[in-house]
């Protein structure tokens, strides 16, 4: 199977467990991970045979900047659910949200979450 990447897609929003997350917001960034059969992409060279990769840049910053989740595990799975909904030709999908500025205090990593959703 076939697999296009999509990285760095920087995005703010408003998710988190603590109050002041959702007040003050911060950045987040998604990476994508879609699988499907690009073989009449390669032949044809026409956007109707793969994604659109506009389309799904966007799906994901509307998601994050609209979304009100206490959990990064939710956005994650929302973001899979929509591509999936919105991409036939998607059989498999990984996201990975990741929050690179978490407020815990006297961490300075990044948290990260992946999921993998099978059509």
């Amino acid at each position: 199977m076939d697999c296009i990447h999509l990285t760095g897609i920087s995005c703010y929003g408003y998710i988190g467990y603590l109050p002041e997350e959702k007040v003050l917001g911060q950045w987040f960034e998604v990476d994508l991970k879609l699988w499907l059969d690009l073989s009449q992409a390669t032949e044809n060279d026409t956007i109707e045979d793969t994604v659109d990769y506009r389309t799904v840049i966007n799906l994901v910053q509307n998601l994050v900047k609209t979304s009100k989740f206490d959990l990064l595990e939710r956005l994650a799975g929302a973001i899979a659910d929509a591509i999936l909904q919105q991409n036939d030709m998607v059989s498999q999908i990984q996201v990975i949200v990741i929050k690179p500025a978490a407020p815990i205090p006297d961490f300075n990593g990044k948290i990260s979450i992946e999921i993998t959703r099978t059509r």
